[in-house]
């Protein structure tokens, strides 16, 4: 149950990331919004929790580190894709 708990988490973390960014007017890539959410809130809640002092327990600090992680990872992955798209593309032409 708890592992299913983390995983809905990530879900709405991710999801909210690409709200956030703006990528959600295309549709929610619900794989990039779990992988996204589950990483940015391991890494950004994790240290998030760690340096306010809360230690790793669910507090306020860590769900925002947990967006801001999230955030960041959904923001690079989206500029690698476009710039890996935008060069396939550019290939395509020639």
């Amino acid at each position: 149950m708890l592992i299913l708990g983390l995983i809905l988490f990530g879900m709405l973390i991710g999801a909210l990331a690409q709200l956030i960014l703006g990528k959600g007017r295309k549709g929610i890539d619900w794989t990039m919004a779990i992988i996204a959410g589950l990483v940015g809130s391991f890494v950004g809640g994790l240290l998030a929790s760690l340096i306010a002092g809360d230690g790793l327990k669910i507090r306020l600090s860590g769900i925002i580190g947990s967006l801001v992680g999230a955030i960041i990872l959904t923001a690079i992955f989206g500029a690698t894709s476009k710039s890996k798209s935008t060069a396939n593309a550019t290939k395509a032409r020639r």
